[in-house]
């Protein structure tokens, strides 16, 4: 009995990788076991990037926040503690855009919670 080796669907797992390293330098863009290679730590980097991306915007949102609450005369901590004492329940994304974008906004906000 022929073996069987199924190439159609080996040529096809082989596109699909060569395709994920497009734009990939040198070597690592057309030659399959340095593209595999590169392609799975890539995957990996995407996967933790995606993770680190909402520490970086929480870390933006509360830098903001501190900012626009220090122009008011209170610290970031002094400005959420005081938030959450009066049950004011918006989160640090709109707060920080409020503090960026809608100063007036923001200086309400602040007042109700003095």
């Amino acid at each position: 009995m022929p073996r069987s080796v199924n190439s159609v669907a080996s040529r096809a797992r082989r596109k699909k990788v060569l395709k994920q390293a497009k734009g990939f330098f040198g070597r690592r863009k057309n030659v399959w076991t340095v593209a595999k290679n590169a392609v799975e730590k890539a995957m990996q980097y995407a996967y933790r990037g995606r993770k680190e991306k909402k520490r970086n915007f929480r870390s933006l949102w509360v830098t903001r926040i501190n900012a626009g609450a220090r122009e008011h005369g209170l610290s970031y901590s002094q400005f959420m503690g005081a938030l959450k004492k009066n049950n004011i329940e918006l989160n640090r994304k709109v707060l920080a855009d409020l503090a960026m974008n809608h100063p007036e906004a923001f200086k309400a906000v602040v007042d109700q919670v003095k």
